[in-house]
């Protein structure tokens, strides 16, 4: 991977890796930090990476480095705190987004990585599989759970607003 290579990997990768990386740990600065490690480490290893396999490289890296730090700083409290107006838009969708916000903050966080992989991101079963090193299978039924648990809450009377 050249410079060029690299640079249109970050120009096309970026917001979709700190999208992805704020939705789970719910705090924007620790996750531009993590962004940025991602693309430090892809720079440094620019010469073993295919630039078709980056973004798989990209998400793998990143969704590591947020499990250590969220093992590291124990920062179970911010998923329960986390403020709507601190999200990567300012604008308000209503009740849906809210909603919607809610019902994924119900799941786990291995739940809620794979929903947002498969759904946000369209990630299939074996890179998702790749980047959360766990297998085909594994893949399905726990993204299976975690969409009975979305649909349970999405579908209770008390959550419809």
């Amino acid at each position: 991977m050249n410079e060029r290579e690299y640079n249109s990997c970050v120009n096309n990768h970026a917001d979709g890796l700190f999208r992805f990386i704020v939705k789970n740990l719910r705090h924007e600065e620790d996750a531009r930090d993590i962004v940025q490690t991602a693309f430090e480490k892809l720079w440094r290893n620019r010469d073993q990476v295919e630039i078709a396999k980056s973004k798989s490289y990209l998400f793998t890296v990143a969704y590591n480095q947020m499990i250590d730090h969220i093992r590291k700083h124990k920062r179970v409290e911010l998923t329960e705190g986390f403020d709507e107006t601190t999200g990567v838009t300012h604008q308000q969708h209503g009740n849906l987004k809210k909603t919607l916000m809610d019902a994924l903050n119900t799941l786990n966080e291995t739940q809620r990585s794979l929903v947002m992989l498969k759904d946000y991101e369209g990630y299939s079963y074996e890179e998702i599989g790749q980047i959360m090193d766990l297998n085909e299978s594994q893949v399905k039924v726990y993204l299976h759970r975690a969409r009975i648990i979305l649909k349970n809450y999405l579908v209770s009377p008390e959550n419809v607003r």
